[in-house]
């Protein structure tokens, strides 16, 4: 991998996905939607995953947070969903941890975690 700083920021991007979740949970409303929320490949990571070269695909990392990330932004999307349609206690559960976009989100950060250091 030519460079870290995607992995470091989408790292921290994480935490500004929870805020942000938890900030429509408590207002039922959200400046993003829950279809463009589930697409992986629209945020500045997914766009940098999907564009680079086949080369750097191949050490076995690519695929698996290609598929984590995948994972993330369909919990997100689900919580948010929750959050909209003003089911505050659904939502809220849904980032508890355990909850599948709690296992979503540290299966990804485990694995940019190792394709860092590769």
């Amino acid at each position: 991998m030519s460079s870290s700083e995607p992995i470091v920021k989408v790292i921290a991007a994480h935490g500004v996905w929870k805020t942000r979740l938890k900030e429509a949970i408590a207002s039922g409303k959200s400046m993003f939607r829950v279809d463009m929320t589930q697409a992986d490949s629209l945020c500045d990571f997914g766009k940098w995953l999907y564009a680079l070269p086949t080369p750097q695909r191949a050490d076995g990392h690519w695929e698996n947070v290609r598929t984590l990330h995948a994972a993330f932004h369909t919990e997100a999307a689900k919580v948010l969903h929750l959050a909209l349609l003003g089911k505050k206690a659904e939502a809220e559960a849904a980032l508890q941890p355990g909850s599948p976009y709690s296992a979503a989100s540290a299966a990804l950060v485990t694995e940019l975690q190792a394709w860092k250091v590769t």
